[in-house]
C-alpha cells in the first residue's frame, strides 16, 4: 500500500511540473509563447503521467478489496512482484495511451492561428489549430481519452461498491468503518477523474471552465492526494493532536 502512494505522490508532483513551471514564466513575462516542440512534449508527458495515475488508482482499489475482502491472503496476493508489476503496467499503459494519439496530431498539417487560449497544450486544443477537417481526430481523442477516464472512474467506483457491499453482508455495523476508510481513496477518485471527463468527454468546453479546470486538475489535486491519504493514518492524527495541543499551551501560558 505504501508503495502504490509513494508512486502516487511521485506521479502528482509530475504531473505539476509539466505544467505549473511554465505557467509561473509566463505569468511573470509580457509574450507567452511555447515552442511546438516544447507543446508537443507537455502533451505527452500530461498523458502519460495521466495514464500511471489511472493504473495506480485501480491497483490502490484492488489493494483495498484484498485487504478488506480477503485480510488473511493479504501479505500473500499483495507482495513486492505485484506491486511492481502494477507500476510498471502504469508506465506501459500511460506511453501506449499517449503515443496512439500523439502520432495522429504530430503529422497535421498547421498552417494558420496559433494561439492556444488555455494555461497549457492539450490535444483538443492543438488539433482546433490543424489546417484540415478536425472531426476524426476530436473523435479519436475523445475515444481515447474520454472513454479511458470514465471507463476507469466506472470500473474504480464499482469496486468500492463491491467492498462496501461485502462489508456489509458481513455485518453491517463494520460498513461505517469501512467507508470511513475508503472515504479516503473514493474522495481522490472523484476529484481527479471529474475534471479529466469533463475536459475530453466535452472538448470544446468555455475557455472560463476549461482554465478553473486546469486550476483543479494540476495544482489542487495533485497537493490534495497527499494531504488526504495522509490524515488517514493514525500516527499523522496522533503528532498533528500533539502539535495542536502544544501550540494551545503556548498560546495560554
Amino acid at each position: 500500500m505504501y508503495f502504490l502512494l509513494a508512486n502516487l505522490s511521485l506521479i502528482d508532483v509530475c504531473l505539476s511540473s509539466t505544467t505549473v513551471p511554465k505557467i509561473i514564466k509566463d505569468l511573470l513575462n509580457e509574450y507567452k509563447v511555447i515552442s511546438f516542440q516544447g507543446c508537443m512534449a507537455q502533451i505527452c508527458f500530461i498523458h502519460i503521467i495521466g495514464g500511471v495515475e489511472m493504473v495506480l488508482l485501480i491497483a490502490m482499489a484492488f489493494d483495498r478489496c484484498t485487504a478488506i475482502c480477503k485480510p488473511l491472503h493479504y501479505l500473500k496476493i499483495m507482495n513486492s512482484k505485484i506491486c511492481i508489476s502494477f507500476v510498471i503496467t502504469g508506465w506501459v499503459t500511460g506511453v501506449i495511451h499517449a503515443m496512439s494519439q500523439f502520432l495522429f496530431v504530430i503529422n497535421l498539417p498547421f498552417c494558420g492561428p496559433n494561439k492556444v487560449d488555455s494555461f497549457y497544450c492539450d490535444f483538443p486544443k492543438i488539433i482546433k489549430l490543424a489546417c484540415t477537417d478536425a472531426v476524426k481526430f476530436e473523435f479519436i481523442v475523445t475515444a481515447n481519452s474520454g472513454f479511458m477516464s470514465m471507463g476507469t472512474f466506472f470500473l474504480l467506483i464499482l469496486s468500492y461498491s463491491f467492498i462496501l457491499i461485502t462489508v456489509w453482508k458481513r455485518s453491517s455495523g463494520e460498513l461505517s468503518k469501512a467507508f470511513v476508510t475508503l472515504s479516503a481513496h473514493i474522495t481522490v477518485v472523484f476529484l481527479f477523474f471529474t475534471p479529466c471527463m469533463f475536459l475530453y468527454v466535452w472538448p470544446s468546453p468555455p475557455p472560463s471552465i476549461d482554465k478553473n479546470l486546469f486550476i483543479v486538475d494540476f495544482a489542487i489535486i495533485p497537493a490534495l492526494n497527499p494531504t488526504i491519504y495522509t490524515l488517514r493514518n493514525k500516527d499523522t492524527k496522533v503528532a498533528i493532536k500533539r502539535l495542536s495541543k502544544k501550540i494551545s499551551y503556548s498560546r495560554f501560558c
